[in-house]
């Protein structure tokens, strides 16, 4: 029997911050992980997909070169990136490092799956941690497999396949036009494969702004993207040189490989949550302002359904361990929770889109500003489109929301963050001084329209522009 102040099932990102604060604070940390310490981010998500997205940027800038320098020719290599990412992001998938430097720290690793016994109680193989304060549940998700027929019959890649792909296909079907789908179909169609996106829903990027959805298939569409839009996939069929996809319009594609894209699921049956009276069929566990689901129980990341992003994780885990050590923790408005992806355009939003906005009940103005008629966006000189987009409520000037799809969108979400959080209102924010000439300087020129009236939309015809569900 191990026994410790608090046992944490599961060190992925989330879990490993946490543990490590705890440990800095004296406690007694013991952590339960049958993968990689670290989890998904450092090793097949976060770090080695944007390392593979700067490099598919650097291709198209090369491209690009050939409007200055005159002529310009750019050969890509993916085996440069797949070296890359084994050996500087990922260590060749070896989280000894990681591993080390938590021991080191004083915490206790335990290589296996946890699985609660009661409260307080992990039961790892045939050890048992007590832990006297109690057990953070940070098992986070795994990638989702739809049910289509013949799937499990083919070869396919999820996003570890793909980041740890040594050499690429000559043509991929990405299932999944979310932001993982849209991200490295963009990469891999600028290192040469035929890309196609399959979507079941009208538009890619379906949660975010549908001027965003549009403006990155317009990019798509450009670079050779082959969009199917609003059709499911029906089966999927082996065919000697790879996969089949039978779509619900009678059409296929016939491509080497196939990435499913799907989002994330998380599943709750085998953790042993009945024992501490919680239920193992929920889709995730809820959890109160302090990251508790019951008694002796916290819960950070996936498991509690509130954003699968990193920078969730991280911030309960900041919530967790200011509760374990006495202090008040701060809370999180998970109204104002940011969101990138990392396209080319990136796709950077916070807080409400227009369409929920309007389906709470809300009377909002639209202020709209086109980023390639900014000061820097006509200085950067791509020929990407761009937008900023703010919702605003009518009655009080409250900013409720943003979209910005520009180069580097997500820097230019910070600003815009803040000014959801903390409720500012248009008229704050343009009396704020915007450094000139900057991609956030296009904030300042959007509520200067907003404030003539010409980036206002007060109608729900917003709707007839055709790029909604």
């Amino acid at each position: 029997m191990t026994e410790v102040d608090v046992g944490v099932l599961g060190v992925g990102t989330g879990g490993e911050d946490l543990a490590l604060q705890l440990l800095d604070s004296g406690l007694e940390v013991a952590g339960i992980e049958p993968g990689l310490v670290g989890g998904e981010c450092p090793y097949w998500a976060c770090i080695p997909t944007k390392m593979a997205i700067r490099a598919a940027n650097l291709v198209a800038e090369g491209r690009r070169l050939a409007g200055v320098a005159g002529r310009a020719e750019v050969v890509p290599d993916w085996s440069q990136v797949a070296r890359r990412i084994r050996e500087e992001a990922t260590g060749g998938w070896d989280d000894g490092p990681a591993a080390a430097r938590f021991e080191e720290r004083g915490g206790i690793l335990l290589r296996g799956r946890g699985r609660l016994v009661g409260p307080r109680r992990v039961a790892v193989g045939d050890e048992t941690v007590v832990a006297r304060i109690g057990v953070v549940v940070a098992t986070g998700s795994r990638p989702a497999i739809p049910p289509i027929p013949g799937l499990d019959g083919v070869d396919f890649w999820t996003t570890r396949e793909a980041v740890s792909a040594e050499a690429l296909p000559a043509s991929l079907a990405v299932i999944g036009g979310g932001a993982v789908g849209c991200e490295l179909g963009q990469v891999f169609a600028r290192f040469g494969v035929e890309v196609s996106v399959v979507e079941g829903r009208s538009r890619l990027l379906g949660n975010e702004e549908p001027e965003a959805s549009h403006l990155v298939a317009t990019v798509f569409e450009r670079e050779g993207i082959r969009l199917h839009l609003g059709v499911a996939v029906d089966r999927v069929e082996r065919v000697e040189t790879g996969t089949r996809l039978v779509l619900g319009d009678g059409s296929n594609i016939e491509v080497e490989k196939t990435l499913v894209a799907t989002g994330r699921s998380v599943s709750l049956a085998d953790l042993g949550l009945e024992t501490v009276g919680l239920d193992p069929t929920a889709r995730y566990l809820e959890v109160d302002e302090r990251m508790r689901a019951g008694e002796a129980t916290w819960a950070l990341g996936d498991v509690t359904g509130k954003a699968m992003f990193t920078h969730m994780a991280l911030h309960q885990s900041a919530v967790i361990a200011a509760d374990m050590t006495g202090r008040d923790p701060d809370p999180i408005d998970y109204e104002a929770i940011p969101r990138v992806t990392f396209t080319d355009p990136e796709v950077a939003s916070v807080g409400l889109t227009e369409a929920q906005a309007r389906e709470r009940g809300l009377a909002v103005a639209v202020a709209n500003k086109d980023v390639p008629s900014t000061f820097r966006g006509w200085l950067h000189d791509t020929d990407q489109p761009g937008l900023i987009k703010l919702v605003i409520e009518e009655s009080t000037g409250t900013l409720l929301g943003a979209t910005v799809a520009a180069p580097h969108g997500g820097e230019v979400l910070g600003l815009l963050t803040l000014a959801v959080q903390e409720r500012h209102t248009v008229s704050s924010l343009r009396r704020l001084t915007y450094a000139f000439p900057t991609f956030h300087g296009g904030v300042g020129e959007a509520l200067g329209a907003y404030a003539r009236g010409t980036g206002t939309v007060i109608d729900p015809a917003y709707a007839s522009a055709g790029y909604l569900d």
